[in-house]
């Protein structure tokens, strides 16, 4: 259970952090309403669920401990350096709001919101750095993690194109950002130097 929510801890805490998937479902929330902008989310979801698929099926794959050991090391050290870019990060929200584009429909949200979140390697690789720590875990706890990732990414989303539509929103959470952003990247810190600390204990049994 401490896993868990260790786990589930540092996946929330990494979606806070505004990228482009975040100011695509922005900049869609602010022309045209969270109504289309939840087609982006649904399909930033759907990417993600891909990439969490493949990372935690991929575990089965990794027998050798050896080949295990390396990708536990890099998985902790991509969150080590991961969080110390949040830490120093200085992050400002700039969504220029407009009218919508010409043929800005929910199938074409969801179309580029699947684009989005599969063509940035960053998704990729943050979700194979936290199945690397997951490796002892059974099928159904695997099934579990990625089933509440994937829940979590779309609800998360959700939340921002509702929350979003306006200036004025995207003005007040841009006096939040700097905290969330420290707190984020002293915890990503923390698990990614506790994934290198476990494995070298277990090295040294």
């Amino acid at each position: 259970m401490e896993q868990f929510f260790a786990v589930a801890a540092a996946h929330f805490l990494a979606l806070l952090i505004p990228g482009v998937d975040f100011f695509l479902i922005a900049r869609s929330a602010v022309s045209s309403g969270w109504r289309a902008a939840s087609g982006a989310c649904l399909g930033i979801a759907l990417a993600n669920g891909i990439f969490i698929a493949a990372a935690f099926s991929g575990l089965s794959l990794v027998s050798h401990p050896t080949l295990l050991g390396i990708i536990q090391t890099a998985g902790g050290l991509f969150l080590t350096y991961i969080g110390i870019a949040f830490l120093r990060s200085s992050i400002r929200i700039s969504v220029v709001s407009g009218p919508a584009p010409p043929g800005s429909t929910w199938g074409r949200s969801l179309g580029l919101g699947f684009a989005s979140g599969l063509l940035n390697p960053k998704n990729a690789l943050f979700y194979v750095a936290l199945a690397a720590g997951l490796s002892n875990a059974a099928a159904g706890e695997l099934l579990l993690y990625g089933a509440w990732m994937f829940a979590v990414v779309l609800v998360w989303d959700l939340f921002v194109a509702v929350a979003l539509g306006t200036d004025r929103a995207l003005a007040a959470l841009s006096r939040f950002l700097p905290w969330v952003t420290k707190a984020a990247g002293g915890f990503l810190v923390l698990l990614g130097t506790g994934m290198i600390i476990t494995l070298i204990v277990d090295l040294l049994r």
